[in-house]
C-alpha cells in the first residue's frame, strides 16, 4: 500500500485525498458516511434540507454511521434562501469541515470567525481562488467546465484551470470536473492538485439512496455528449443530462427569457421530479461529462478501492 498523504489528507484528517461533492438533494447521511468510512471525505448538503432541525438530525445520523471526519456543504446560489440559521447548526454541532459552493462566500467566512473548522470553497476561476484564499479558505476546490451542476462562466477545462490555480495560491488545490477513476486522480495530482472532488461519479453508487434508479442508469448508459449547459443567460451556467426538459429551457433561453419565466423549469421541484421520481422528460438532473466514463453502480467502498488500486498501478509504472 503506497502513501497517499497530501496537504489535503492532513488538513481534513482523511486517508485518501478524495472528496464527495455537495450534490443538491442527494448528499445525505448514507452517502456521506459511506465515503468517509471508505477513507475519503463525505459531505451532506445543508440547503437542500427544509429546516435547521432537519440539518441537525442529518448531522447526528452521519455521526451514528461513521466516526470519521465529514463535511457540510452550503450551496449559496443567486436566488438561494437565507443560510445563516442553517450555518448556526453546523457550528453548534462542531462539524469538522464546511464547504461553500456558488455565490459570494464572504458572509459565511464572517459567521465562521473564531470557529474551529476547515473551510473549503468551490471556485471556477483563478481570481475566485485568490479571493477565497484572501477570505481565509483552507483549500479551494477548482471545477473545470466538464463538471456537473454549477460551473464557471468561462468554458475553461480542468486541465488548464488546475495548474493556473496551483500557480496562483499557496493553499491546497482540489481538482473537480471530469474525474471519475484512478487515472483522473493521478492526472489531478500531476497537475499540482493535492486531492480530487467527485460529484456525478458518487451518484452512481449504491449508497446514493435518494437517487432514482432511472437517474443512475442514465449516468451509466449515457456519454459525455448526453449533457448540456443550461442557465448561461442567467449568468449561472450548469451542466445537466440532455432531455426534453433541458431543451425547453434552452429554447426559452434562446428567446431571451428572464429568471421569472425560467424559474419553474429550473426549480428544485423540477430537479427532484427527475432525480427522485425518475420522470426523465418531466424534470432535469445534474451530470458532468464524466458520465462518459461511468460503466456501473458499485458500492462506495468498491469504487474507492478501485480508484486507489488504479492510482497505485499508475504510480508503480511511474517508478514512484
Amino acid at each position: 500500500m503506497l502513501n497517499w498523504d497530501t496537504r489535503v489528507t492532513k488538513l481534513l484528517n482523511i486517508k485518501y485525498p478524495i472528496i464527495q461533492g455537495g450534490l443538491a438533494y442527494l448528499a445525505y447521511a448514507e452517502l456521506a458516511a459511506a465515503v468517509s468510512n471508505a477513507g475519503g471525505l463525505g459531505q451532506i448538503t445543508a440547503m437542500s434540507l427544509d429546516s435547521p432541525k432537519d440539518l441537525r438530525n442529518e448531522i447526528k445520523k452521519v455521526r451514528e454511521l461513521t466516526s470519521n471526519p465529514f463535511g457540510v456543504n452550503f450551496a449559496i446560489g443567486q436566488h438561494g434562501r437565507p443560510f445563516s440559521h442553517m450555518l448556526d447548526v453546523a457550528i453548534e454541532e462542531n462539524v469538522p469541515v464546511i464547504s461553500m459552493t456558488g455565490g459570494n462566500p464572504a458572509p459565511i467566512f464572517e459567521q465562521l470567525k473564531g470557529v474551529n473548522c476547515k473551510k473549503l470553497v468551490l471556485v471556477a476561476a483563478r481570481r475566485q481562488a485568490e479571493k477565497a484564499e484572501e477570505l481565509g479558505a483552507d483549500a479551494v476546490m477548482v471545477v473545470g467546465q466538464e463538471g456537473g451542476g454549477h460551473l464557471g462562466k468561462n468554458d475553461t477545462g480542468t486541465f488548464v484551470l488546475i495548474p493556473q490555480v496551483v500557480d496562483s495560491v499557496s493553499i491546497p488545490v482540489i481538482a473537480s470536473g471530469g474525474i471519475g477513476d484512478g487515472r483522473g486522480l493521478m492526472a489531478a495530482l500531476s497537475l499540482g492538485a493535492e486531492g480530487i472532488e467527485m460529484g456525478t461519479r458518487f451518484i452512481a453508487t449504491k449508497e446514493c439512496v435518494h437517487a432514482n434508479q432511472v437517474y443512475k442508469e442514465a449516468l451509466v448508459k449515457g456519454t459525455e455528449n448526453d449533457t448540456v449547459v443550461i442557465k448561461r443567460t442567467l449568468g449561472a451556467p450548469a451542466r445537466a443530462i440532455a432531455n426534453q426538459w433541458t431543451e425547453k429551457i434552452l429554447e426559452k433561453e434562446r428567446e431571451h427569457a428572464g429568471y421569472e419565466e425560467l424559474k419553474e423549469y429550473i426549480s428544485g421541484m423540477a430537479n427532484k421530479n427527475y432525480i427522485y421520481n425518475g420522470n426523465m422528460n418531466d424534470g432535469f438532473a445534474w451530470a458532468g461529462q464524466v458520465m462518459g466514463l461511468i460503466r456501473d453502480i458499485p458500492s462506495v467502498q468498491e469504487l474507492m478501492t478501485r480508484i486507489i488500486n488504479e492510482g497505485e498501478k499508475i504510480r508503480t509504472t511511474w517508478g514512484n
